[in-house]
């Protein structure tokens, strides 16, 4: 089988597990995200060479708020649910995180402030934003949906247009050649193109139903596109930053051809909480314009 047979493959079978749990339920996609976030929280720490006890933690942290956030990411309006949020996690969540933090203290490691900076790394820019997910979704599965359909979108936008402009004789003009050599500011520019037609298809499917209709709702999705496509971008450079200081390729194996969780998953990680933020702000404030 050749690389390329791989990579579709495992690229469609992919696809299809994303898609499908989110068409199903809110607890299939649960149900698929926490696999991918335990592997994520862990692939990250053997990248960066935790101690097993840091890694048992981290593991755990993960858990407890993929369940909390499962069971309490109901509806927008229900504000006992948030306040129940707050407290669940401040009472199960965080005392896991300080007992990995302590834990440095009787290690004996090397490096305990690494260490305590990976552990809040695996959770801040992985664990919580992946499991943000679930609160995007419990507005409406449909703009969950869209999320992963601009992010892929707008990778394939950037790549066509970034590939056509660096065939010019002068080239392209590169973003980050110190980070990522081959990202270039057209094709950036080609990728927010891509997701901006790509979301008003989506909107005229009627994918944006939940936050109204008429002109304010179409406005809210052109931003949700842009956002998702600029901070996707941010996300996937964060990552190459992140390999690049490791001096490895990829994050790990977790799909042949495509690399590991984190190679999957790296636009994600910063649009995730964004666009949920924006969501969240529009559905209680677009209604009262």
């Amino acid at each position: 089988m050749t690389e390329f047979t791989k990579r579709t493959l495992s690229g469609a079978v992919y696809v299809g597990c994303i898609v499908g749990s989110i068409l199903w339920s809110k607890w299939a996609f649960a149900g698929l995200l926490l696999p991918i976030c335990l592997l994520a929280v862990d692939e990250f720490h053997r990248l960066v060479k935790s101690p097993v006890t840091l890694r048992v933690c981290a593991a755990l942290a993960t858990l407890v708020l993929w369940l909390m956030c499962s069971i309490l990411a109901g509806k927008p309006g229900d504000g006992e649910g948030l306040r129940g949020i707050g407290i669940s996690l401040i009472l199960a969540y965080l005392p896991i995180i300080v007992v990995g933090l302590l834990d440095e203290i009787w290690n004996h490691s090397e490096r305990p402030l690494q260490n305590w900076g990976d552990m809040l790394i695996s959770q801040i820019m992985i664990a919580i934003p992946l499991l943000n997910l679930l609160f995007l979704m419990s507005l409406d599965n449909r703009l969950l949906l869209a999320l992963f359909v601009l992010i892929w979108v707008n990778d394939s936008g950037a790549y066509i247009v970034g590939s056509l402009t660096a065939k010019r004789p002068q080239g392209n003009h590169k973003m980050t050649p110190h980070i990522s050599p081959k990202k270039s500011w057209e094709g950036l520019a080609g990728g927010v193109g891509f997701a901006l037609i790509a979301v008003v298809i989506l909107y005229l499917c009627g994918w944006f139903e939940v936050m109204g209709s008429g002109l304010k709702s179409f406005i809210f999705a052109l931003i949700f596109a842009a956002f998702v496509a600029l901070f996707g971008t941010m996300g996937d450079l964060m990552e190459s930053l992140m390999k690049r200081s490791l001096g490895i390729k990829d994050s790990g194996v977790f799909l042949p051809g495509h690399g590991g969780v984190l190679d999957r998953f790296d636009s994600i990680l910063l649009a995730s909480p964004i666009v949920t933020a924006f969501c969240w702000l529009c559905y209680f404030i677009l209604p009262l314009l």
